[in-house]
């Protein structure tokens, strides 16, 4: 079992900063991907970006140029600041994490976070 547990939403006028935080824990051997996603009322949940355990991201076209994701792997952390927010960044935001637990041989895993509420107001 895989636990993440996400922290940093909040409320922020438009231009604004949030930094969201999720760490894992439990029956880990490694975390590959790391991942933040959100979902919108009335929306399908989406991908705001993702990072490698080599350090390598990948960012929706929307969110480039204002949001960073990073990962303390010694924590199994992943980090997500999001500058200049708009109010269309209003969602519920969700980590995800894909790797191996303990085992013989190792199982795969993929876990979600309860998600954090970011609201972004105009």
């Amino acid at each position: 079992q895989v636990q993440l547990v996400e922290s940093g939403g909040g409320l922020v006028q438009a231009g604004g900063s949030l930094r969201l935080s999720c760490a894992a824990s439990g029956s880990i051997f490694s975390i590959n991907a790391m991942g933040w996603y959100r979902q919108a009322p009335g929306k399908q949940r989406e991908l705001v970006a993702a990072i490698t355990s080599g350090g390598s991201t990948n960012y929706a076209d929307s969110v480039k140029g204002r949001f960073t994701i990073s990962r303390d792997n010694a924590k199994n952390t992943v980090y997500l600041q999001m500058n200049s927010l708009k109010p269309e960044d209003t969602a519920v935001y969700y980590c995800n994490a894909e790797g191996y637990g303990l085992g013989l041989p190792p199982p795969r895993f993929g876990s979600w976070g309860q998600g954090t509420q970011g609201t972004v107001s105009s």
